[in-house]
């Protein structure tokens, strides 16, 4: 048996059993870890003792038998998540030096899930990016080749799943940060609704935006993880006060009757011909399980990157004031205050952060308020309104989750735009606060590289979409496949 390439609902129920400890199961990470991670690069950190002192500890108190959902599950953690006692650097140089206090809502969740705290993964510096590629700990590769990126900003939490040096990892969205990396390493990735997972411990981003979310090996293991990650949080104000169901409830059940949109502003020029192909076929299967398929169309989706680049470079250029070298992290010496928080921040920050910043700052001074940050928002709100008379007509919208497979590391680092494209499937969900879910559904030939399908629901309609996955995924064998490592 080999330990690292177990799900979580398989190890589960051989740590119940006491088939296998859960110090066995974290060595065994540890160990393809220590084989994989220097030409991989997917960890940032990883503390080896204190990840065997927490299985021991699992172990010796028999949490395992005790019914715990995460008992025992080495689970890695991206970089902008705090955890009690571990550094947070957002992969950025600003932040080197700088250890967490607290832990997040979410690592305090898995901690009374059982769940064992295996490292921090590399990820784009303050999750700004599409590719991994804009980090200060250097570049993580893609599991199937590893000369192209894993996707962006969680590419590391991504990577780790992917290549087994996890059992699942914890990444966050804000335009399609877990969508699109899961897509590109052949996992799966699921951004809940806004307001479904506290995100406070979050370091943020872009706060209207941003979601923490799971990567898993399949859909299964997707909905126990989220069962425990989501909940109540009175410490987040944009946290939603509605009761989590059991979300495993969700799967089994047949798509027969359920109504599949297919929004024709997804399937558009651009599109790599064996990713389209792909999604084509798996709509195909979904019809041929019972779903009924209806053609519909979202018809702000064209405004969608311009929105998103107005709105998120603007929440990060508030976010980030609060990075000046006083109270931690980086600090660089200067004349007085403001050279000094001129030298640190350009020193600290890197050029893609920078870029945002810089955008941000002029959507919101004074003369250019109206003219781009309104406007932005008030062409949110259409595009909102869009998936509102959509899901009237349907219980999920299907695309794809990226326009290609997984492209070379430096292709895209000399154009902006380029990059940004990237995530021109995964930014409207994040913009209208729906929940999405990408899911193995196909390879490229020559090379061979993962493909994925989006599955799109309603505001809290995770238990939908996860039975939807979960029905296509089990219909089809796309996720039994590994990389050759």
């Amino acid at each position: 048996m080999t330990l690292h390439t177990q799900t979580i609902h398989e190890l589960r129920a051989q740590l119940r059993r006491s088939k296998v400890s859960a110090r066995e199961v974290t060595q065994a990470l540890l160990d393809r870890i220590a084989a994989l991670d220097r030409k991989l690069k997917a960890y940032i950190w990883l503390n080896r003792d204190d990840a065997l002192a927490q299985a021991e500890a699992i172990d010796r108190t028999g949490a395992a038998k005790d019914g715990k959902p995460l008992a025992g599950v080495p689970i890695a953690i991206k970089d902008l998540i705090n955890v009690e006692g571990q550094p947070c650097t957002c992969a950025s140089k600003i932040l080197q030096g700088y250890v967490a206090p607290y832990d997040a809502f979410v690592i305090r969740q898995l901690r009374e899930a059982g769940a064992v705290l295996l490292g921090r993964t590399n990820m784009d510096e303050f999750a700004m990016g599409s590719s991994t590629e804009n980090s200060s700990w250097g570049v993580t590769r893609n599991p199937w080749d590893l000369e192209r990126i894993p996707g962006g900003s969680s590419g590391g939490s991504a990577a780790a799943v992917a290549a087994d040096e996890a059992i699942a990892a914890i990444g966050t969205d804000t335009g399609g940060s877990i969508r699109q990396p899961a897509a590109l390493c052949g996992c799966v990735g699921l951004k809940p609704t806004y307001g479904r997972v506290s995100r406070y411990g979050l370091v943020a981003f872009a706060s209207s935006l941003d979601q923490i979310g799971p990567f898993t090996k399949d859909v299964e293991d997707c909905a126990i993880l989220l069962g425990v990650l989501a909940g109540h949080d009175v410490k987040d104000s944009t946290s939603v006060a509605q009761a989590v169901p059991d979300y495993t409830r969700a799967l089994g059940k047949s798509v027969k009757g359920l109504r599949v949109g297919i929004p024709k502003e997804y399937f558009i020029a651009g599109t790599d011909r064996e990713v389209a192909a792909a999604v084509r076929g798996a709509i195909q299967k979904l019809q041929s399980l019972g779903a009924e398929i209806v053609e519909l169309s979202l018809p702000h989706t064209e405004y969608a990157v311009a929105v998103y680049y107005l709105i998120a470079t603007a929440e990060a250029s508030a976010n980030l004031a609060r990075f000046d070298g006083v109270r931690y992290g980086l600090r660089v010496a200067g004349d007085d205050p403001i050279e000094m928080y001129r030298r640190t921040r350009g020193a600290g920050f890197g050029p893609e952060v920078k870029r945002r910043i810089i955008l941000g700052t002029y959507a919101l001074s004074a003369g250019y308020y109206d003219a781009y940050y309104l406007k932005a928002q008030k062409a949110r709100t259409l595009i909102r309104r869009d998936f509102e008379k959509a899901f009237e007509k349907c219980d999920v919208i299907v695309t794809p989750t990226s326009p290609t497979a997984a492209f070379k590391a430096g292709e895209k680092m000399d154009d902006p735009l380029q990059m940004y494209l990237s995530d021109v499937f995964t930014l409207s969900v994040n913009l209208a606060g729906i929940c999405g879910i990408s899911i193995p559904c196909g390879f490229t030939t020559r090379p061979k590289l993962p493909i994925g399908l989006q599955i799109m629901g309603k505001p809290f309609g995770e238990e939908m979409i996860l039975r939807v996955a979960h029905a296509y995924e089990q219909a089809t064998e796309w996720h039994l496949q590994r990389p050759n490592l």
